[in-house]
């Protein structure tokens, strides 16, 4: 009888061990793949191209996972302790890291791509020693069939879990500063659990309970002066006073400003500057809205500042705009800050406006409408998602919305500091049978600056404008589309969406000007 009650009580405490266990291993993976997250998210805001350092940030935390889970067989003693121990680390490290590299790519603090694969791969070896552990302690503590399956499945949910919450919900509300504090609390939560459920079986149970206190007070702390983290590496990395920044599902917003020079940056780089805006804006619209005096209809992809928009309202010809932006922070933005709002001429509050918050390529499949000037004023193709936006499948919806005899204008990066770039564009729209004028214009804060005018006809300048500018003159606008020798056309393949050459073109040649 007594050996029955004794089994049975065995019993018991092993089925009470078992949701708890399961629940760390949830809790583990979940952190484990936030940190992978995070990693990539900070390099590609930081680096660009998000295809490039999301393939070698998560290849290299698998590896290193790969590592730790070898060298958990050399773990044969007390592996509560051990267990504890580095959750404690990964904690503080993983919970850290973020931070830790932000600091240092805005101080300049030592080769950031050093100390980022660095602790990718410190945090990769710790999570990689986690799952191992703690299947070992399931297999010593709770003994069940299929061990294994079952782990595995609860790590599968906590990747799962973290993969949906990530980008809806903790990067654009906490940031990524936070978002990695938080999962770093979470996993010295987890260590203060194992404590407790395993505080008969601990010999150092005290020292240990002391460190994973020690480090919740940290990563609290560490929560509460997020903001000042963040404020302080964005001071190092923006000379001017920064007026407004939020970071967004689709990308980080900077506004700043230094006496009457506004500037914009998304994702650290410059889109515009008050000083010399209009002469990006002007170039962009004027040259073929000026030439179109039947323009009823205008469709302006990107363009979330409103500058574009103030141009175009300046022709009353033109009945209605529309204007699609991927992210609805920046319209909100541009349209509620009176600041903005005055430096766009309150295009937003225009009832010819029409602000649709949606996927351009997406939109555009829709869409039924057709247009007589359409304005492509994206961000330079750092990244693929962005270079699709200059591919041939793209172009080919936008020249079905195109009315006959209307036009299409594209801003395509520099001429003189990314050649190859600005002709692959040009060969791009040639490649959907569009006809093309490129032209250039100068603008102090990028240089000389790149356009293409494209439709089914050809085109010629025109003799006059009437409506007020500041840069433009018909003289001027004619030399526009002469270019150097060191701008000259040189062929290039177009960038198609399966291949996109021209996000690997604009790296290089952006790079080499960087560096």
């Amino acid at each position: 009888m007594a050996e029955t009650v004794a089994a049975g009580e065995a019993q018991s405490a092993q089925a009470r061990l078992q949701l708890p266990l399961l629940a760390s291993v949830f809790l583990v993976a979940a952190c484990g793949l936030a940190y992978e997250l995070v990693a990539g998210a900070l390099a590609s805001y930081l680096l660009g191209d998000s295809v490039t350092q999301f393939s070698t940030v998560i290849g290299t935390y698998l590896f290193a996972m790969g590592v730790g889970s070898w060298l958990s067989k050399y773990v044969v003693r007390d592996l509560v302790g051990t267990f504890v121990i580095v959750e404690i680390a990964v904690g503080l490290l993983g919970g850290f890291a973020a931070a830790g590299l932000f600091v240092a790519f805005a101080g300049n603090f030592g080769p950031f791509r050093v100390l980022l694969y660095g602790a990718v791969l410190a945090v990769g070896v710790l999570v990689g020693l986690e799952i191992p552990i703690v299947m070992r302690i399931l297999k010593r503590e709770v003994a069940f069939n299929e061990l294994v399956a079952r782990v595995l499945s609860f790590d599968y949910l906590g990747a799962l879990a973290v993969s949906l919450i990530f980008p809806l919900l903790l990067a654009p509300h906490l940031g990524l500063v936070r978002t990695g504090l938080l999962f770093g609390l979470v996993n010295a939560l987890v260590a203060l659990w194992a404590l407790h459920l395993f505080r008969a079986q601990l010999a150092r149970r005290r020292g240990l309970q002391v460190a994973a206190l020690g480090s919740v007070g940290l990563l609290l702390a560490g929560m509460a002066g997020a903001g000042r983290i963040t404020t302080l590496a964005e001071g190092w990395i923006y000379a001017d006073d920064i007026i407004h920044a939020e970071t967004t599902p689709y990308q980080r917003i900077v506004v700043t400003r230094w006496r009457d020079d506004v500037r914009l940056f998304l994702n650290q780089n410059l889109q515009f500057s008050s000083h010399d805006e209009y002469r990006y804006h002007e170039a962009l619209v004027h040259p073929a809205l000026a030439t179109l005096p039947q323009a009823r209809r205008v469709l302006v992809l990107g363009g979330g500042d409103g500058l574009a928009l103030r141009e175009i309202l300046k022709y009353s010809n033109i009945e209605s705009i529309v204007l699609v932006d991927l992210d609805p922070a920046m319209t909100r933005l541009f349209s509620s800050a009176s600041l903005l709002r005055r430096l766009n001429g309150d295009a937003f509050a225009s009832p010819k406006v029409k602000v649709v918050n949606a996927d351009a390529a997406r939109w555009l499949e829709e869409a039924d409408e057709s247009f007589d000037f359409i304005v492509a004023d994206f961000p330079d193709p750092t990244s693929h998602s962005i270079g699709k936006l200059y591919s041939t499948g793209f172009y080919r919806l936008l020249e079905k919305r195109l009315t006959p005899r209307g036009w299409l204008v594209v801003q395509a990066t520099s001429p003189y500091y990314a050649r190859r770039s600005f002709w692959t564009v040009v060969a791009t729209l040639e490649a959907v049978g569009l006809r093309t004028a490129p032209y250039h214009a100068l603008v102090p804060s990028f240089g000389e600056w790149g356009y293409i005018i494209a439709g089914r006809q050809p085109y010629a300048p025109p003799e006059r404008y009437t409506v007020p500018l500041r840069f433009l003159t018909p003289e001027g606008t004619a030399v526009l589309f002469d270019f150097p020798a060191d701008m000259a056309r040189v062929d290039m393949p177009p960038n198609r969406l399966d291949d996109q050459p021209l996000v690997r073109v604009f790296e290089s040649e952006w790079r080499h000007v960087m560096h």
